[in-house]
């Protein structure tokens, strides 16, 4: 008789043991659930024990894009004021490539004494998100106050294509550009470097154009580039007729 029933009792133990860890593992994995309270959040069902699936996490906010130089600088000018303090401000005016570009801003190129006597500064700005038509080159402006008691001889303002050194204090220098803004490209035919000696009407020459230039062929695929808002690219038709103009 104890022979038979000890291991019924055992049985039976480890079958109230087995249902126990059945209920617990069961109210893990589905929690009660409970009506919504006015003004208050449900209950999150991720997380440790909830689920094995992670939440996405939030795209990132105001991510800022990274300024680079405009396209030309074409005014530089050192101003020294009259009122004491005495001050000395440098006023560059340069051109963007499109519309888009924001904030400009004066930034040394590099930390320290210049060698020269000369202060190197860049003039940049905040490129557009996206691709800009070629609608002509925008003007764009920022100052920099020097440093008191800071001896120069002059300024050197660098944009992504040119540069203008002023060699005086108080002194400015300014240059012209007269490259083809490509305003006014789209149904004109593109002729390649060197194929057409002297300007045409309907016809865009390769060697007017800014030198940062990217043209894509009917016939030619897209590769996977770095985006260069300062890079004006040419989508050609039949017989090189430009279908658009863009700054990437």
């Amino acid at each position: 008789m104890h022979r038979i029933a000890r291991p019924l009792f055992v049985f039976a133990a480890a079958a109230l043991i087995q249902a126990a860890f059945a209920g617990v593992t069961f109210a893990q994995n589905n929690p009660p659930r409970h009506p919504p309270v006015p003004g208050v959040a449900p209950p999150s069902s991720s997380g440790p024990g909830w689920s094995t699936e992670e939440e996405p996490l939030p795209a990132a906010e105001n991510e800022s894009q990274a300024d680079l130089p405009v396209l030309y600088v074409t005014n530089v000018e050192i101003l020294r004021t009259s009122a004491q303090p005495e001050l000395v401000i440098v006023s560059v005016t340069g051109l963007a490539a499109s519309e888009g570009w924001a904030a400009p801003l004066l930034v040394p190129t590099y930390a320290g004494k210049p060698f020269d006597g000369i202060l190197d500064l860049e003039l940049i700005a905040t490129p557009p998100e996206q691709s800009e038509p070629a609608g002509g080159f925008v003007q764009i402006s920022a100052i920099f106050p020097l440093e008191q008691g800071q001896i120069l001889r002059g300024v050197r303002v660098r944009g992504s294509e040119n540069a203008i050194t002023v060699r005086q204090i108080p002194g400015s220098s300014q240059v012209t550009i007269s490259v083809n803004d490509c305003a006014n490209c789209v149904g004109k035919k593109f002729a390649p470097d060197g194929s057409a000696p002297q300007p045409q009407e309907g016809v865009v020459r390769q060697e007017d154009l800014p030198k940062s230039l990217r043209i894509i062929k009917e016939s030619d695929g897209i590769r996977g580039v770095e985006q260069d808002p300062n890079r004006l690219s040419l989508i050609l038709g039949e017989d090189n007729t430009i279908l658009e103009a863009y700054w990437e």
